[in-house]
């Protein structure tokens, strides 16, 4: 990174299918690696979601790191590394990870594609808040007056950016950056 850069975070998205009857044991191995995990320099967050009842049985764990290096040290860590090497045999397949910085996950896109350049991810997110920020209140907020909630409490303001996110993460973006893939990935 040049100097001044500023460095976006970075973000692993790790995918673990298992092999049959191995999720108590795979549990059992994630309470042991989260704590180290957060142990290490630059730690933000840590997510994992599990598979539903009787469906897949892929795992699905998400760690963001505040810089490409701090979370380029954590993979190469010997920590992580024996223990992933513990965990082979409760594999179905091979482990899948995937390393994205910034907001790059809202950009999914094939093993070889390259991340869209910075400019159009600012559009594109830009363009696909603006909307949910201006009419999402619109929608909200006289709802929760009825309920007695003036449209400055926090709460209004948490229920408000809430539902944006939400709506941003599972409905709005996977379905428009396929709907513009060919130019966001030109």
């Amino acid at each position: 990174m040049g100097e001044g850069a500023r460095d976006p975070g970075a973000t692993v998205v790790v995918s673990h299918r298992l092999g049959e009857d191995k999720h108590a044991a795979y549990e059992r191995w994630l309470q042991e690696l989260e704590p180290i995990c957060r142990a290490m320099p630059g730690f933000l967050a840590w997510q994992v979601v599990r598979p539903s009842p009787g469906s897949a049985d892929t795992y699905t764990v998400v760690i963001r790191f505040d810089t490409r290096e701090h979370l380029r040290q954590w993979m190469e860590s010997p920590q992580r590394i024996a223990r992933v090497e513990q965990l082979q045999p409760l594999f179905g397949e091979q482990d899948h990870s995937v390393i994205s910085s910034g907001l790059d996950f809202w950009f999914p896109r094939r093993a070889q594609t390259p991340v869209p350049v910075r400019w159009k991810q600012f559009l594109v997110t830009w363009s696909a808040i603006f909307p949910l920020a201006l009419f999402t209140p619109m929608i909200v907020v006289p709802a929760l007056g009825r309920v007695g909630l003036h449209p400055d409490h926090p709460l209004t303001v948490l229920l408000v950016t809430g539902i944006v996110v939400f709506l941003m993460v599972y409905v709005v973006m996977p379905r428009y950056t396929r709907l513009i893939r060919h130019w966001l990935f030109r």
